[in-house]
C-alpha cells in the first residue's frame, strides 16, 4: 500500500470577483511507505501549498489517500494518527512549556474529559532525549531559540507516532550541526519506526544526501521526479532557479555549488 496517493490535485485562491489563481494544477504524487520524498523548487513554486492541502489547511479538488483512505472520509483525530507533520511559523500558545507543547502531540491518543496517560507522558520524554531537549521541559516555548524552538516543533510531530511525517523547511533556523543531527534523526526513525517521510527543502545539497527521489515544482506544476542525481542538474537549476551552479554527484549524492555572477565595477 502507498503512504500517500495525489491524483489531479488544484488549489486555488480567489483574485477577484469571477476569477481565481491556480497555486497547484493537475498535480500527481505517489509516496511509497518507507521513502523519503523531498519536494523542491523556487520561492513561490507550491511546495508549501501542496503540504498544506494534504493537511487539509487549504481546500483542493482531486483526491488524496492515506495509507489508502480518502483524506475528505478522515476526521481530525484519525487524520492525525495517520500523519504529523512540521510546518513553517506554527502558532504557539502563549506561556506554553516545552514539554506541554510536545505533549499537544499525543492529543490523538486521549480520550475525551481525560488527561494523558503515563505512556503519553514517556513518549514526550523520549522525544525530547531524543532531540536534546530533556533540560528545556519546563522552559516556556517562546524563550528559547530560533534553532532550539525548530527541534521542538520536530518533538511534537515525532510524539504523536504517525507513520507519515510531512516536513516544511524542517532546518530553518538552525545551524548546520544541529540540520544533520534532526535529518540523522529522521533517517533513523524512518528505518526504525518505518516512517515516510515527505519534506520540502531549500538546501539543495542537503535535500538530495537524504531523499531517495525528489519531485520539482515550478508555477504550481510539477516539472519533474526521480533520484536526487537526475533532478539537481545543472540544466534543471539554471532553468527553474534562474541559478547559475556547478553540481558534482558522489557517492553522497549531488553537490550544488552556487558559481558567482562576475559584474563589472567601475570606479575611482
Amino acid at each position: 500500500m502507498s503512504a500517500l496517493e495525489v491524483e489531479n490535485l488544484r488549489v486555488t485562491v480567489p483574485v477577484g470577483r469571477r476569477r481565481h489563481k491556480a497555486l497547484l494544477d493537475d498535480v500527481n504524487l505517489l509516496v511509497a511507505e518507507g521513502e523519503w520524498v523531498t519536494i523542491i523548487g523556487p520561492n513561490g513554486a507550491g511546495k508549501s501549498t501542496l503540504l498544506r492541502a494534504i493537511t487539509r489547511q487549504l481546500p483542493y479538488t482531486g483526491l488524496i489517500r492515506i495509507a489508502g483512505t480518502d483524506n475528505t472520509a478522515l476526521n481530525r483525530k484519525q487524520r492525525a494518527r495517520l500523519l504529523a507533520s512540521v510546518v513553517q511559523n506554527p502558532t504557539v500558545p502563549p506561556g506554553m512549556t516545552v514539554q506541554d507543547y510536545v505533549l499537544l502531540g499525543r492529543t490523538p491518543y486521549i480520550p475525551a474529559l481525560r488527561g494523558e496517560s503515563a505512556a503519553d507522558i514517556a513518549a514526550v520524554g523520549d522525544v525530547l532525549g531524543l532531540l536534546e531537549l530533556a533540560t528545556f521541559a519546563r522552559r516556556e516555548l517562546m524563550s528559547l531559540s530560533g534553532g532550539e524552538r525548530q527541534r521542538v516543533f520536530l518533538a511534537r510531530a515525532l510524539a504523536q507516532h504517525a507513520p507519515l511525517l510531512l516536513l516544511d523547511e524542517p532546518t530553518t533556523a538552525l545551524d548546520i550541526g544541529h540540520q544533520q543531527d534532526v535529518l540523522e534523526l529522521v533517517d533513523e526513525l524512518r528505518s526504525a519506526r518505518g516512517l515516510t517521510v515527505l519534506s520540502t527543502m531549500h538546501d539543495l545539497s542537503i535535500a538530495g544526501e537524504y531523499a531517495d527521489r525528489m519531485v520539482l515544482v515550478f508555477e504550481g506544476r510539477i516539472h519533474g521526479a526521480g533520484r536526487p542525481a537526475d533532478i539537481l542538474t545543472e540544466a534543471n537549476l539554471r532553468r527553474y532557479y534562474g541559478a547559475s551552479v556547478r553540481v558534482t554527484v558522489d557517492a553522497g549524492g549531488p553537490t550544488v555549488v552556487p558559481i558567482r555572477r562576475r559584474r563589472g565595477y567601475s570606479g575611482e
